[in-house]
């Protein structure tokens, strides 16, 4: 007779494949019900398809949450190295740019295609095109029903996902399925996204890429900076640092709050140095005019924008927009908010409320910064929550 524990896996993305492949090592049997046609779908898009598998720096500050420190115990377990040598042991080669890593091939396919050809070695049983639309405990057994069966298991892990990402399947039900089980969702909103600004004449800058710092304002109140390369867009303003600043952001006209940004164009230089410096400029040719002073400084349309301002000095060094939205779920990479941490144990990802019961991913309150954290978060916690599900309590 088989007494193999069995676990039950509710998606097969970053953390619910690599919980598969931690519980399929520690000797139990496992399944993974996935929504999709395939496994690792939202793996193959991230990064533009060439997947930002983790970052040397594992800064604390990159991740967030209304208890951002919760993630740290996750990662003391499965470290940045773990994942390194996770991935070697898998047949991933990384190529390093500037500590941000990536396969390789240069595809994130490859990723999913090696997570998956893991698993199944282990024999995992991956079962595609299974919606879980139901999870309950009877008689001590964990009930996990899906449109067409229902599977039993000793423990089940959760890895459903957000609903961020244009993924078919990212839709949420994970955290339905959660708030049913008793579990407080700390409302989901987009994170690491575009975002949409108060004002109709944008179209002349759309498009227009350029070097800027990004500063959020909320009520007037600073509440974070980032710098990089930004895009301008016909809805506002787009780029990494901006994504960096959108989960506070979002969550800030959430609050009632009124969320403004300061654009910086010439960050390098101080609004006094940029001022001598234009003067300079005109002294040297004074045959130009206000738009052709800024050639060479600033993209040609953008130098148009600024020469409409009341205050050209101000508009290079403090150009303000009034956040009025984002581009939503569908074009965001994470949700910020999910499942509250407060009821889950650190140490194992088990809920505090049921036992055999245990969450990866972004299902949960964690999200991180732009450079591979969420997806070092995916793997951290989808290795905890398979370890752990594998030991029975006694």
């Amino acid at each position: 007779m088989d007494h193999k524990r069995h676990i039950i896996i509710a998606g097969g993305g970053a953390s619910g494949l690599t919980a598969a492949i931690m519980a399929a090592k520690e000797g139990c049997s496992v399944t993974v019900l996935e929504h999709n046609e395939k496994t690792g779908r939202k793996i193959c898009v991230t990064g533009n398809g060439r997947c930002n598998l983790t970052n040397r720096d594992q800064r604390e500050d990159a991740y967030h949450g209304d208890h951002p420190e919760f993630a740290r115990e996750v990662l003391r377990q499965f470290s940045f190295e773990d994942t390194l040598h996770f991935f070697e042991n898998i047949g991933i080669a990384f190529a390093d740019r500037k500590g941000w890593l990536y396969p390789r091939s240069g595809q994130a396919k490859s990723v999913a295609e090696l997570l998956e050809g893991k698993a199944r070695s282990l024999k995992v049983k991956i079962k595609t095109k299974e919606h879980v639309n139901d999870v309950f405990k009877k008689d001590g057994i964990w009930n996990v029903r899906t449109e067409g069966w229902t599977y039993q298991g000793d423990a089940v892990i959760l890895a459903n996902g957000s609903k961020a990402s244009s993924v078919p399947g990212s839709d949420g039900s994970g955290y339905r399925i959660a708030a049913k089980l008793g579990h407080e969702i700390i409302p989901p909103l987009p994170a690491l996204v575009s975002l949409k600004c108060k004002g109709k004449n944008f179209s002349g800058w759309a498009g227009v890429r350029t070097e800027a710092r990004v500063s959020l304002l909320a009520d007037g109140q600073l509440i974070r900076t980032e710098a990089g390369e930004i895009q301008l867009t016909e809805y506002g303003v787009s780029g990494i640092p901006v994504f960096q600043i959108s989960r506070f952001a979002v969550r800030t006209i959430r609050e009632g709050r009124k969320a403004e940004i300061l654009l910086d164009f010439f960050p390098e230089s101080t609004p006094d140095q940029t001022k001598n410096l234009l003067r300079r400029r005109k002294e040297t040719c004074p045959y130009k005019s206000g738009a052709e002073l800024l050639i060479g400084l600033f993209p040609d349309r953008l130098c148009k924008i600024l020469c409409r301002q009341p205050d050209l000095i101000q508009a290079i060094h403090g150009f303000r927009l009034e956040i009025t939205g984002d581009t939503g779920f569908s074009q965001a990479q994470v949700c910020s908010g999910g499942v509250s941490t407060e009821e889950i144990d650190p140490f194992t990802l088990e809920s505090k409320i049921h036992r055999g019961l245990y969450f990866a991913g972004e299902l949960l309150d964690i999200d991180g910064a732009c450079g591979g954290y969420n997806l070092q978060w995916a793997w951290s916690s989808g290795a905890v929550a398979g370890i752990h599900s594998a030991k029975e309590r006694i």
